[in-house]
């Protein structure tokens, strides 16, 4: 069974970058561009196995996304990873107690995408 990651920024080129990343070391993508619209497609998804999410975002931010997947059995513990520009530590202590497993400030690495993510998925 493949992998599958869900990818949820307001930006289409960042979800362009990262799910380029992401193909390479072979997920199947799934896209959102807020937290409501990542949410929406979950119903009719394959099992997700990693998402990666920005925080600011319109309609959902990221730490309400995380919250809501949290709050799904299925969900309680994928990985969650914020990729995001910020990087002050009261952001990173709200995603963390919201159930984020781990962060990444834009821009990034794909090479460090791909150490991190190798890590978080089994």
């Amino acid at each position: 069974m493949p992998k599958v990651a869900m990818v949820v920024d307001d930006s289409s080129m960042v979800r362009q970058m990262v799910s380029s990343t992401l193909v390479k070391a072979g997920f199947q993508i799934l896209e959102g561009v807020d937290g409501r619209d990542a949410l929406s497609k979950l119903a009719a998804s394959p099992p997700v196995s990693l998402f990666m999410t920005d925080l600011n975002m319109p309609n959902m931010d990221g730490i309400t996304l995380i919250k809501s997947l949290r709050a799904n059995a299925a969900y309680r513990s994928t990985p969650i990873l914020m990729l995001t520009t910020e990087s002050s530590d009261s952001k990173k202590s709200e995603a963390k107690a919201a159930g984020a497993t781990g962060w990444l400030t834009k821009p990034f690495n794909p090479d460090q995408v791909l150490q991190v993510v190798a890590k978080v998925v089994r």
